[in-house]
């Protein structure tokens, strides 16, 4: 039977736990709101931007010229991976983790294996573990996420943009956590550049009437830039999203694990305390008879 002093200590360290997680939740379940209210609604204008882009780049002749869809053979390849900087929810960042392993062994060992492959890593818990088992490093990014705003992510879209086109990678993919509810996030992995392009249907005509000024190549080549910066933005604000739900969720999930926790411990307390009196009774008890004897 546990000594009583120590199941106080434990019930009040318990109840100190709990009080923390309850916080936390409801913390992530407020942060919860602003981003999913961000992402929501990114979505549709992301989605209508790549409709257009769409539209306009499947009825032209040639994409072959085009800068940022010309595909090369991927002999350098960077993986953008987007995690979080804390802990404390869940698998969120351990499910990016096994998908980057995934990908690297799936997709990209031999540029592994020739020390072709870097890793960009916006958030720190990702890049924490891959550092640790001495991945080639690209980047670190961790501010980003503490001010996540679209001038931030345009700056490092167009960074990798640079690098591409420069030819220091041919292939650039990201992997992130996509938001769906507050207890569910999908991990994603997809190709950033160069840009797929589309694929034309025969007899498909695109279902809209142009009036194109300037000409529409002028124009399609404006569009993927600022498509390709969406693209970024808009998986940093389904990451953040993703994150606070799965804090939420992680934080709910302890707070009823601890007070559940709190009745197996106060059971014990009374079964020891019970327990307790008895033998003190007993010993009263025994004394008693001792003297009337």
């Amino acid at each position: 039977m546990p000594n009583l002093k120590e199941v106080r200590i434990r019930i009040e360290s318990v109840k100190s736990t709990q009080q923390i997680t309850s916080a936390m939740k409801l913390v992530s379940a407020s942060k919860l709101r602003k981003a999913q209210d961000a992402i929501l609604k990114m979505r549709p204008y992301a989605n209508k931007l790549n409709e257009l882009l769409r539209d306009l780049s499947g009825s032209l002749d040639d994409m072959e010229d085009e800068k940022f869809t010309k595909d090369r053979e991927p002999k350098k390849v960077l993986l953008v991976v987007i995690s979080g900087s804390r802990g404390l929810c869940g698998a969120f960042n351990s499910h990016i983790i096994k998908l980057t392993n995934k990908v690297i062994l799936e997709n990209y060992k031999e540029q592994y294996d020739k020390g072709n492959l870097q890793l960009f890593f916006l958030g720190k818990k990702a890049g924490d573990y891959f550092k640790r088992r001495k991945y080639p490093i690209y980047k670190f990014n961790t501010e980003i996420l503490h001010n996540l705003n679209f001038d931030a992510a345009s700056e490092i879209a167009e960074n990798l943009m640079q690098e591409f086109l420069s030819g220091t990678f041919d292939r650039i993919d990201i992997i992130y956590n996509q938001f769906k509810n507050a207890a569910i996030q999908l991990p994603q992995h997809e190709r950033y550049l160069p840009v797929a392009p589309p694929e034309k249907e025969s007899g498909h005509e695109s279902p809209h009437e142009y009036i194109f000024e300037p000409k529409q190549e002028e124009i399609v080549s404006e569009l993927i830039p600022k498509s390709l910066k969406i693209q970024l933005y808009k998986a940093l604000l389904d990451s953040n999203a993703a994150e606070h739900g799965a804090r939420m969720t992680a934080m709910h999930v302890a707070t009823d694990n601890a007070q559940e926790l709190l009745k197996q411990l106060k059971l014990s307390y009374n079964k020891a305390r019970q327990s307790a009196i008895t033998n003190e009774i007993i010993e009263i008890v025994s004394g008693a008879n001792a003297l009337s004897d």
